[in-house]
């Protein structure tokens, strides 16, 4: 999310024209420090960008509970409150392919406060006491197949409104209340629905949303599209995927965002009957699924205060090749403590994100960063369902704890083959992606 200032931001320069010879153009051709997370906040731009995050974090958390528990009451039926968690990750992949385009092609801004309207209007739809099911759920497809737009065109923002090292750590204080939301946002919208029907709780969630939207249009600059060229918007969101995916460091680098979060989702899938199983119930599952967020949490703070970017960049891909071992390790078939302990070990492998950040956005060309992110959002959520649902699958005829460990164990085989795509592309032998500049 973004919003709009007269004045360039405090740490930054003011936006260039595109194309034009001064304009940033990727992270870390600044100073080569650690700046720290205090530096990030005294950008003014990105203090209204990481506001209204906060703010549809929450809003988007609420919603979630309030529309399974809303299915349920008005159903009954447990597949169907299944088919809310399913629709807020099954529309990812086809929205990463069908509207990547617009993120490049569009304002920034423009493109930020849209969204955040848009998935207002879908919520106050299911708000709505005459909305039938059969409704809210086209309409929750519609609000899911936003989020990778959004998202992308968030990301590629950044690198416009931060400079050098504070772009990556930009980009983990935005994981970082995402994580953090996981950890507490349940919860609290459980207690939320104590006071308030789940009808009225959607109601807090379109006010979330419109608070964004305000948030993002005054507090962000209004930078033009990254790109000008026109022509069919499937066509060429079709088109840049394709040319995104057949470049091979780029490729490469993606698969490193997608697959170790497919395997680490299959824990996630199978945490209710390994908490059952355990004689933990609901408490046990809770304390679970927290694990492997609070881990993640930690990890990015302390690379992000504690380690300069070379270092972040060094421990990259050795963090990335052990990250699913400590699932493996349920083999053993652990107690809930240990099986609470090697979750969050998990997720304390998560500061190799830091380093995937830089070389990403150094990839990719200035005028597809919107597309890339926006497919890597799309792919990384589509993926993460993949594995929730195999992880689920394999679990009714095999114990939870074989499920974690086999992942654990595909998992790491997996990563080591995307590991060696991405040390042997990092020799600048592909050129760059056809239709752009060398």
């Amino acid at each position: 999310m973004t919003t709009d200032s007269e004045h360039p931001p405090h740490g930054g320069n003011p936006p260039s024209p595109a194309g034009s010879d001064d304009a940033p153009t990727t992270p870390g051709s600044g100073k080569d420090e650690n700046t720290g997370y205090g530096a990030v906040f005294a950008v003014r731009e990105f203090r209204f960008v990481f506001a209204a995050h906060v703010l549809s974090i929450l809003g988007t958390v609420l919603a979630l509970v309030s529309l399974a528990v809303l299915v349920y009451q008005e159903s009954g039926s447990a597949i169907l409150t299944s088919l809310v968690f399913a629709l807020t990750v099954l529309p990812y992949a086809l929205s990463g392919l069908l509207l990547s385009g617009i993120a490049d092609h569009h304002p920034a801004r423009r493109v930020l406060v849209a969204c955040d309207l848009v998935s207002a209007a879908c919520v106050a739809g299911m708000a709505l006491s005459a909305t039938p099911l059969a409704l809210l759920f086209v309409l929750l497809a519609v609000q899911s197949m936003i989020s990778p737009l959004f998202i992308g065109t968030r990301g590629a923002s950044l690198v416009e409104m931060l400079q050098g090292d504070l772009f990556i750590l930009g980009r983990s204080l935005i994981r970082i209340v995402s994580q953090g939301a996981q950890i507490v946002g349940f919860g609290v919208g459980g207690l939320v629905l104590v006071w308030l029907s789940p009808r009225a709780a959607l109601c807090v969630t379109v006010g979330t949303f419109l608070g964004s939207a305000l948030l993002l249009r005054i507090g962000t600059v209004a930078r033009p599209a990254r790109r000008t060229d026109s022509g069919d918007l499937l066509r060429r969101s079709l088109a840049s995927s394709g040319q995104l995916l057949s470049h091979p460091r780029i490729r490469a680098l993606m698969l490193m965002w997608w697959v170790p979060p497919m395997f680490f989702s299959v824990a996630e899938g199978v945490a209710a009957p390994f908490a059952d199983a355990a004689g933990a119930g609901s408490a046990g599952f809770g304390l679970l699924l927290a694990a492997m967020p609070a881990g993640t949490v930690v990890s990015e703070m302390l690379a992000g205060t504690m380690l300069r970017p070379p270092a972040r960049e060094r421990i990259a891909l050795p963090l990335a090749g052990v990250c699913l071992l400590p699932l493996a390790a349920f083999a053993v078939h652990p107690p809930l403590a240990l099986a609470i302990v090697l979750l969050a070990l998990t997720g304390l492998c998560a500061a190799y994100a830091l380093g995937m950040d830089k070389w990403f956005v150094e990839e990719v060309p200035a005028e597809m960063r919107g597309r890339a992110m926006s497919l890597v959002g799309a792919g990384l959520m589509t993926l993460q369902g993949v594995g929730m649902t195999a992880g689920g699958a394999v679990a009714e005829w095999a114990p939870p704890y074989a499920v974690i460990a086999g992942g654990g164990v595909l998992g790491t085989l997996s990563v080591f083959g995307v590991l060696r795509a991405v040390r042997r592309t990092r020799v600048p032998v592909a050129g760059p992606l056809p239709g752009t500049a060398a």
